[in-house]
């Protein structure tokens, strides 16, 4: 697998609290990325502004600090305008507030791994990045 400088140098924040979940989800997006994780909301948004991520994958129900808050409040930034952010929940009906709060995009747990990686290689633009 080759990859593009630019695929390798692109930032993605994991922001799930459940462990098991974070390690599949930065196996299923493969090793051509600059992977960040966080089990909470707090410290999402603090790595969210020291590593400009291109992309923060946000599960809706964190500890401390909700995922949709974390999402309100990184669209309030304005060093998060070139940032995508991906929700994933398991809350069925919660797409259309995610989307309307500003997500780019919404992938409904559970999950396929290879709808996830398709997420991931669109939004960040780069169809080969596991080819």
């Amino acid at each position: 697998m080759t990859l593009s400088v630019e695929a390798r140098s692109k930032t993605i924040l994991i922001c799930e609290d459940d462990e098991n979940l974070r390690q599949l989800i930065r196996v299923v997006i493969g090793a051509g990325y600059h992977i960040v994780e966080s089990g909470d909301g707090d410290e999402a948004l603090e790595l969210a502004k020291a590593h400009h991520p291109d992309l923060v994958i946000l599960d809706l129900m964190l500890p401390r600090l909700s995922g949709m808050d974390v999402l309100r409040l990184l669209r309030r930034e304005s060093g998060a305008d070139g940032t995508h952010i991906l929700v994933m929940s398991a809350w069925p009906d919660a797409d259309g507030a995610a989307i309307a709060a500003g997500a780019d995009a919404f992938l409904q747990k559970p999950f396929e791994p290879d709808t996830l990686t398709a997420i991931v290689q669109e939004v960040l633009g780069d169809p080969e990045a596991n080819a």
